[in-house]
């Protein structure tokens, strides 16, 4: 292949991988519009959980039950605005300083710990895509972030992210884990019950199987004293 040759075979690919890549967009953007109407029945970390319990020989099925904002407790509601992104109703779905303090904390200790991840961040990583950490990744989910901000309102946003969380082993939603957790409906949940239930989020498997972690009863007092300043939609 002369050198024009390999030029316009290389722009080809580059026009095809513009498409597909486009195409990609189109499709997020498609479900996103859709689900702003209409509640997600299976998310990508649903689908993940079913082949991590399928490969355990367990039955793969998973515990969530959808509800509506208005029949989730709003002690739950403050404790995972509390917990997960204390600046939820002021930002367009990145937090800014809240990335730069997490990139700081993780040079610091030689390891990536923190995430710096906004609710509308969350939301997007578990309805799209993995828990895996790369870059490509991280952009994708920022991408997928400011299509749900201009598509949803705050109160749909955390609306979707309470009924989507991984909250333990093959346990998603607060609806689920409220149930497996206190055996009491979402709505019922206590500001202590809903605190423990917040503190869980960023390892929900791991304190599934360790309630009693020192960690998270520490994590628990420090949500329950910042509760009630948490605004919520």
């Amino acid at each position: 292949m002369n050198q024009a040759g390999a030029v316009r075979w290389l722009g080809r690919a580059l026009l095809l991988a513009l498409i597909v890549l486009a195409s990609v967009q189109a499709w997020y953007l498609g479900c996103i519009v859709y689900w702003r109407w209409h509640n997600p029945a299976l998310t990508a970390f649903m689908r993940h959980a079913q082949v991590r319990l399928a490969a355990r020989h367990s039955p793969g099925r998973l515990d969530q039950q959808w509800v509506a904002y208005g029949r989730i407790s709003g002690n739950l509601k403050r404790a995972v605005v509390a917990a997960e992104d204390a600046r939820f109703l002021e930002h367009d779905g990145v937090d800014w300083e809240a990335m730069e303090k997490a990139y700081q904390d993780n040079r610091r200790r030689g390891r990536t710990t923190h995430g710096g991840s906004t609710i509308s961040q969350q939301v997007a990583k578990n309805l799209f895509l993995s828990a895996q950490r790369s870059y490509l990744r991280k952009a994708q989910e920022l991408l997928i972030t400011w299509m749900v901000e201009a598509s949803w309102n705050k109160r749909r946003i955390l609306e979707v992210y309470l009924n989507v969380a991984e909250w333990g082993d093959g346990v998603f939603g607060a609806q689920a884990a409220a149930r497996h957790y206190f055996g009491v409906d979402a709505a019922s949940l206590s500001p202590e019950q809903a605190a423990r239930m917040a503190a869980m989020l960023p390892a929900p498997r791991l304190f599934d199987h360790h309630r009693d972690a020192p960690f998270l009863a520490q994590r628990t007092d420090s949500i329950l004293h910042n509760l009630p300043a948490a605004q919520i939609p």
